[in-house]
């Protein structure tokens, strides 16, 4: 079965629950020479959208969910891919049990602009409740963001 990285918002089972119901998380692991960064703050109502770029000193917490084909396909549609937002891409995760080969979404835009505050709550929420490291999360917590009115 396919297994999906997910490093933003769908790192909450809840909200993946909504979006891919048949696909029950796997485990947690790193993506080792990403970024996670934002961009495409041209095409989101309220700020700049996660994505990630490649880093060699760098590495991205993510939540591995086993995706069966009718999930990847609403999941797809949810993440805008027959839009041209995002673009999937076959990465390397690093876990505790070795590593997996999965596939993640890239966004299609430049890296740059500001994510909004509740975006940013969103993401640190999601990876605090998938058991990102403390670390990990106050990073999230501590990004810079636009504020409620910016």
């Amino acid at each position: 079965m396919p297994v999906y990285a997910a490093y933003g918002s769908n790192m909450d089972p809840k909200q993946m629950a909504e979006w891919a119901p048949h696909s029950p998380m796997r485990g947690t692991g790193w993506l080792p020479g990403w970024r996670l960064t934002f961009g495409g703050e041209d095409v989101s109502w309220e700020g700049a959208l996660a994505t990630i770029v490649e880093d060699a000193d760098e590495q991205v917490f993510v939540v591995l969910y086993d995706v069966p084909e009718w999930d990847e396909a609403s999941l797809d549609r949810w993440m805008g891919t027959d839009l041209g937002l995002y673009r999937k891409l076959r990465l390397r995760v690093a876990t505790l049990e070795g590593d997996v080969l999965a596939w993640s979404y890239v966004l299609n835009s430049y890296e740059g602009g500001l994510p909004s505050a509740r975006y940013i709550g969103i993401l640190a929420e999601a990876a605090e409740k998938a058991g990102a490291p403390d670390d990990y999360v106050t990073s999230l917590r501590t990004r810079p963001c636009k504020k409620l009115g910016d």
